[in-house]
């Protein structure tokens, strides 16, 4: 006879009841409870906020109901001058230009521009650089297709249109440039395309393409200059992939410059952001491999410290898997990270990250333009939402990596 078929008293039976729906409970509760104790925190190294530190922000500009967006800046060899551009708008729209002639303390009033750079369809993007002849320029991308070049002869006094840089293009031209050590003057920039503007006829081939694929295709390209910016050849594919979309590549050499490392977006949330090197100069790439979540994010741009460490600066994005309890605890905002090159190669966590700002919108934040100073000030600037329900403005942020040493008492 099994238990089922014996037969009880009927206050037994009750007693019984209460007593295992009792036990479920209290199984139930302290499973729960070491589920709580067990769960990983998503950050394992602490995180400095500087948000309310007010004395280190410096507003670039600000225009009442305008979205001011995307900003990349350039230091010239004076140490002090700093140039930024950014568009009135989304990723898109005229491009304004400001100039800071104290280290980013105070800027200029917008100052007048060639009339095609109204006609910007992207993130304008800066980068000083040097001919085989030593003559040094200035350049500005602007992209989608065709990706189009302005070049500046005299340190950002004067400029030029916008002109053809070859009949392609792309998101985010240029994302990052590379001096190389292949001979005077060469450089290697990088970017990215989800098929839409690589060619003329990109559109089209999108929209057939998705009919096809649930998933979209995102390709990093590569691309060479050997006489100083001027002229690019025409993009080469190092990754192509569906299953992660890797975009925004932002670079910086191995302290011995035998390597270059890159930092890559997953704009589709499904992995963490992804990391490629390269030990010949581009030429051939290792394989993507997931960033710690210390370094998950949008739009890296990577600097040296005046002691060897990198400072990386970046929008802080969360992939989908993590809910707003267990992702980033700064998700959405302007975030920085403080480690070594021997963390980016080994994947370990790093020292510190940092809240530089609040952004009240949720996401859309941070494209920075980060300057180091002849005295160790870091000047870091970018756009987003800091007052709730305004349009984004850009902010500027100074610091030395030491303050934010002793902060946490680092020797």
């Amino acid at each position: 006879m099994t238990l089922c078929q014996l037969r009880v008293a009927p206050w037994l039976e009750q007693y019984i009841m209460k007593f295992s729906l009792a036990s479920v409970f209290l199984i139930f509760t302290i499973l729960s409870f070491s589920q709580e104790k067990s769960a990983k925190p998503y950050l394992s190294i602490p995180v400095i906020d500087l948000d309310k530190e007010i004395s280190r922000q410096v507003v670039v500009d600000r225009e009442d109901g305008q979205y001011l967006g995307h900003t990349t800046t350039a230091l010239l060899d004076d140490g002090k001058t700093i140039l930024i551009v950014y568009p009135k708008g989304h990723g898109r729209g005229e491009i304004v230009y400001k100039k800071s002639f104290d280290g980013g303390l105070t800027w200029s009033e917008r100052l007048p521009v060639p009339e095609s750079w109204k006609t910007s369809k992207e993130v304008p993007t800066l980068f000083r650089v040097t001919d085989p002849k030593g003559i040094k320029r200035i350049i500005m991308f602007s992209g989608l297709y065709p990706a189009r070049i302005a070049v500046s002869e005299d340190d950002g006094v004067s400029w030029s249109g916008l002109n053809m840089a070859g009949d392609w293009g792309g998101i985010v031209v240029m994302g990052t440039m590379v001096p190389l050590k292949t001979g005077k003057g060469h450089y290697m920039a990088l970017f990215h395309d989800d098929l839409r503007f690589f060619t003329s006829d990109g559109q089209t081939k999108f929209s057939e393409d998705v009919k096809a694929n649930p998933q979209r295709l995102f390709t990093l390209y590569k691309t060479f200059s050997y006489d100083g910016g001027l002229n690019w050849s025409f993009p080469e594919a190092i990754l192509s992939r569906r299953d992660i979309n890797l975009c925004e590549p932002g670079a910086i050499r191995s302290p011995n410059g035998k390597q270059i490392a890159v930092l890559l977006r997953e704009n589709a949330r499904r992995q963490n952001s992804q990391i490629i090197f390269s030990s010949d100069e581009g030429k051939t790439w290792s394989d993507p491999r997931p960033l710690l979540n210390e370094l998950n994010g949008d739009r890296h741009v990577l600097k040296y410290t005046p002691d060897g460490r990198i400072l990386v600066v970046f929008r802080d994005i969360s992939p989908a898997s993590f809910s707003a309890d267990t992702g980033s605890p700064t998700a959405g905002d302007w975030a920085g990270w403080v480690g070594t090159w021997k963390d980016l190669v080994k994947g370990n966590a790093g020292q510190y990250r940092i809240r530089f700002k609040d952004n009240t919108d949720g996401w859309d934040c941070c494209y920075p333009g980060v300057e180091l100073l002849p005295d160790g000030t870091f000047v870091v600037t970018t756009y987003g939402h800091w007052e709730k329900d305004k349009e984004p403005y850009i902010l500027s942020i100074r610091f030395k990596v030491e303050e934010l040493d002793r902060k946490l008492k680092i020797k």
